[in-house]
């Protein structure tokens, strides 16, 4: 996890089984190298509130941005304190199971020290979560793993500049999301900026300057033939003046108006110059959604693929599925690999290019981070994308959902859910649970 550092702290009273306690030491630093964590760690374990003190008081120069502490033994409170007292990063509790039950002395007593540290981080104030087991149990690397992905993904979120193109369509009030709100919430900034900034700049461009857009277009696409080289001028103008702003403004993210101003003012949709923006690691979304730019973000950042960005447009009750589809804005590596991605024109303007495709098949996670009465929350569900052909003009996805679908599209619009969710490849949900845990987000899984 590059830039995101931990810190190891083994707990332990030397009144103790040490030899159990060294045993443990090592292994969870095996456990912790094999999950490719940049930690720093002490030589041994941490016997006393003085030791701990000197280690804490010798890594002063490199805070850490979480602490794994774990209660290798019974420990009293005042470990918890210093810890407290030196560190101001999340803190990730970790209990050992007992390694011996056999009617003689308790061996180490880790899970009594937990709940003395739980208690002390509680009455301090301070945000922790706590995993459990053995460092050779295989079910204790994915909940480590969990949560030092949301942890690194919540740091993320902070330092994430989004780029907002335009104001959101006429009667898309979903797709706006307050400055200072955000910030304050979740974390990223908003940088604003006129569609008008992105056209100007296209028009600008110099012949050589949008070659390399042109060549990805026909070395990723299909049917790119299809286009007089007026459209495809256009393309790959506006795909250079997207890219060309999101590099100089430092944009990690892009919520992006695209209709009607584009089809207006330059005859062209921006449908494929966001895909390709997405495919290459600057998620972006259609209409100036903001919340689901940043729902992209995460999906992205823990799933370590391309998402993708849709409404649910067709209920199926006996399969129990849902289509998501988008008018033509997917990333060329989602596409069925039977078809690849074909550059296409968009089903209500007729002007291109568009991606036109089906998804491939394979597990997927449908998220949303949203606005509810309370603030903000996290639509999440689990599913399986069919090996299904594309069902409508532009790009789609028929996704056999795990629990009932009917009820999930019930439940969902009844709650009044945003119109816009993401999809992304793979099971992600407990880190984007451990994501709102640490955020602070009610999570309504369906």
């Amino acid at each position: 996890m590059e830039n995101f550092k931990t810190v190891f702290l083994p707990l332990c009273r030397t009144t103790f089984d040490m030899t159990y306690a060294n045993a443990y030491y090592n292994k969870s630093l095996e456990v912790l190298n094999g999950l490719n964590v940049q930690v720093t760690a002490p030589t041994e374990p941490l016997t006393s509130p003085e030791i701990l003190g000197a280690y804490l008081n010798s890594i002063k120069t490199s805070l850490p941005d979480a602490a794994i502490v774990q209660t290798t033994t019974f420990v009293d409170s005042t470990f918890l304190a210093s810890i407290v007292q030196e560190l101001s990063c999340p803190i990730i509790l970790w209990g050992v199971r007992e390694p011996v039950i056999d009617g003689g002395k308790l061996r180490l007593n880790s899970l009594t020290g937990v709940y003395a540290a739980g208690n002390v981080l509680m009455s301090l104030g301070r945000k922790f979560s706590f995993v459990f087991g053995s460092p050779d149990e295989e079910s204790l690397r994915p909940a480590l793993a969990a949560e030092l992905d949301a942890l690194r993904v919540k740091k993320q979120l902070h330092d994430l500049k989004i780029g907002v193109v335009g104001h959101f369509p006429p009667g898309f009030y979903f797709s706006n999301l307050e400055d200072v709100d955000l910030m304050r919430h979740i974390g990223p900034k908003l940088l604003r900026l006129e569609a008008r900034e992105v056209i100007k700049k296209a028009g600008l461009l110099t012949a050589d300057e949008i070659k390399p857009a042109l060549l990805e277009l026909q070395q990723n696409m299909t049917k790119t033939d299809c286009f007089d080289d007026k459209t495809l001028e256009q393309y790959s103008r506006i795909r250079t003046a997207y890219k060309q702003i999101v590099e100089e403004n430092g944009i990690g993210a892009l919520a992006t108006r695209c209709w009607p101003d584009f089809f207006m003012e330059c005859q062209a949709a921006v449908c494929t110059a966001i895909s390709f923006l997405t495919e290459n690691g600057v998620v972006s979304s259609c209409e100036a959604d903001i919340g689901g730019a940043i729902s992209m973000f995460i999906a992205k950042n823990f799933a370590g693929s391309a998402p993708y960005f849709g409404d649910p447009v067709s209920l199926d009750e006996e399969k129990n599925s849902v289509i998501y589809w988008h008018c033509g804005a997917g990333a060329c590596s989602l596409a069925r690999k039977d078809t690849g991605a074909a550059a296409g024109t968009h089903p209500n303007r007729k002007l291109g290019i568009t991606m036109e495709f089906g998804l491939k098949e394979g597990r997927v996670t449908i998220l949303r981070l949203g606005k509810g009465p309370n603030g903000y929350r996290m639509f999440l569900a689990g599913g399986e994308a069919l090996d299904e052909p594309q069902k409508f003009l532009g790009t789609s996805v028929e996704i056999k959902t795990d629990n009932s679908a009917k009820a999930l599209i019930t439940a969902s619009v009844e709650q009044g859910w945003e119109a816009h969710f993401v999809v992304a490849y793979g099971d992600i949900r407990p880190q984007i649970k451990a994501l709102c845990k640490w955020m602070d987000i009610p999570v309504s899984e369906f």
